[in-house]
């Protein structure tokens, strides 16, 4: 099963490194307003795709693999998208010096942060978690020393990036293939934490924290691994997001609708899986996307209103059918599969009950 996985997965990956070639035309299918695969629209929204599926693969971590209900991933977030902005474009810092910066500035932040939120648990860690993410995003929304730009926000720009990197239309095509690289960078280290003992020490925290304490675990020193972890693949997202936009913008890398977006994200999925974090973070940035496109189609001026009002609505479409998923389809996606699994594996045991055994009959 370990090895069809590794092969699905793999070959997923090596379709989406060859999508950038495929000039495939599909209309009514692809986000853009362009409906050819390999777009710059269509690259753009996937690209995004993979970056939000790799900070869902991250927040998992500690939210489904955990238990922890943080609302504070979107700081660090902001911190790769921000920390690699003023470096390369105020300080003009060469490429690697400044990721450097970055990743030591969250890990710092997450470490010192994590530690005073985990002193609590339950809800009062979710408000702390809340109350770093909202001072955050006042600190930056008040441009300090005219670094962050404020309300109008910060362009990426730098001679030191290369050129494969830039912003430039035409690097639409890289900057693609590094969003795949990060979910793929991602997914690797998740995969390897989770499968470990650590892993196995994090799901046995969701399910039973005090019953650690009681065999001589201490829960703290994993917790704030898994926080780290989590907010270290979340900068590597504001890295790579900087990198595809161009632009940091308070209000659409700093605000709590960005958490509430990546938990809806793992909830869509299918919590405490990697594949279903991924998944669920895909579909929905696809339809954010797709569903601004369908407001925006011209032919559905001439719809009654009570259908041309709520498909001009695209945040309330999408509302509706994440209510719509969680009552019909508990457990996201993740749970789909898991429940067909286990009802094949009932019908075969119940088929195997039934076949009535050769037994051999002894002679009188």
């Amino acid at each position: 099963m370990s090895r069809r996985r590794g092969a699905i997965g793999l070959g997923l990956v090596v379709l989406g490194a060859l999508i950038p070639y495929i000039g495939l035309h599909l209309p009514w299918v692809l986000p853009s307003t362009v409906n050819v695969v390999n777009s710059t629209g269509t690259l753009t929204v996937l690209a995004l795709c993979f970056i939000f599926a790799g900070v869902a693969l991250g927040y998992d971590v500690i939210f489904g693999y955990t238990g922890l209900l943080s609302l504070g991933p979107v700081m660090y977030f902001a911190t790769g998208v921000y920390v690699f902005d003023i470096t390369l474009t105020h300080w003009n810092w060469p490429l690697v010096p400044a990721l450097l910066a970055t990743f030591a500035t969250s890990l710092v932040l997450a470490v010192v942060l994590g530690a005073i939120a985990l002193r609590v648990s339950g809800i009062a860690f979710t408000m702390v978690t809340l109350a770093f993410a909202q001072a955050f995003y006042y600190l930056i929304e008040d441009n300090p020393h005219g670094l962050t730009g404020g309300d109008t926000g910060l362009a990426l720009y730098s001679s030191r990036l290369p050129a494969f990197m830039s912003g430039a239309v035409s690097n639409t095509r890289n900057l693609y293939w590094i969003a795949l690289g990060f979910l793929v960078v991602s997914y690797a280290v998740v995969w390897l934490v989770t499968e470990s003992a650590t892993g196995h020490v994090l799901v046995a925290i969701r399910e039973n924290e005090r019953r650690l304490e009681v065999l001589g675990v201490h829960p703290f020193r994993y917790k704030l691994a898994a926080y780290t972890l989590s907010s270290l693949v979340a900068t590597g997202g504001g890295v790579a997001y900087i990198l595809l936009i161009g632009t940091a913008v308070p209000s659409a890398v700093a605000s709590v609708t960005v958490t509430l977006s990546i938990l809806i994200m793992v909830v869509l999925g299918g919590a405490g899986t990697r594949w279903g974090a991924v998944t669920g973070a895909i579909v929905y940035v696809y339809l954010q996307q797709y569903l601004l496109k369908v407001a925006a189609e011209p032919s559905f001026a001439s719809l009654p209103a009570f259908l041309r009002v709520p498909l001009s609505q695209p945040q309330f479409l999408l509302g509706a059918i994440f209510v719509l998923f969680v009552i019909f389809v508990p457990g996201g996606v993740a749970g789909v599969v898991v429940r067909r699994r286990l009802r094949v594996a009932a019908e075969r045991f119940d088929a195997a009950s039934a076949t009535p055994s050769n037994t051999v009959q002894e002679e009188p």
